[in-house]
């Protein structure tokens, strides 16, 4: 299987960047990741927010082929333990899931459309996190997700 994070605009911290980087490297040794950054839209003071998430939903969409597996990372959507987080992606893998890819939205969410074509969505917590910080926070919930299924010592139950 593979996972691609998909996000809107790039990380400007280069703390939570580095970070970022080095749990795309650790999950490497478990499955093919990548992340994939598209770029901020240009003149959003021109946009009301239903335009500017009109205008991401049509690139976030540009990115998928029919079938990949969509999952939107939204504070409306289900919360997992790490745990359970784990049997979710090992789930996907024994179903024959080709490609699994996760979405973080921009300042105002989703469109309807990226909605409409979602399987399913996932909330990381009740909390409020910067669009960047949720990126590092994915990234080590993966990781941490591939060292539970392998009983490594990462995560302590």
């Amino acid at each position: 299987m593979q996972i691609t994070l998909l996000a809107i605009g790039k990380t400007d911290n280069k703390n939570l960047q580095s970070l970022i980087t080095e749990y795309e490297k650790r999950l490497g040794h478990y499955i093919k990741f990548d992340l994939d950054v598209i770029p901020d839209i240009k003149n959003t003071k021109n946009l009301s927010e239903a335009q500017q998430k009109e205008k991401e939903g049509e690139l976030i969409l540009k990115k998928l082929t029919p079938t990949d597996i969509l999952i939107l990372l939204d504070e409306n959507g289900k919360q997992y333990t790490s745990v359970d987080f784990s049997d979710y992606l090992q789930k996907k893998m024994n179903a024959g899931t080709k490609k699994m890819v996760f979405v973080i939205g921009g300042p105002y969410g989703f469109s309807d459309s990226v909605y409409k074509a979602s399987d399913g969505k996932i909330s990381l917590s009740k909390l409020t996190f910067s669009h960047q910080m949720v990126r590092l926070f994915v990234v080590e919930q993966m990781y941490r997700a591939f060292t539970i299924l392998r009983n490594e010592p990462y995560h302590h139950r």
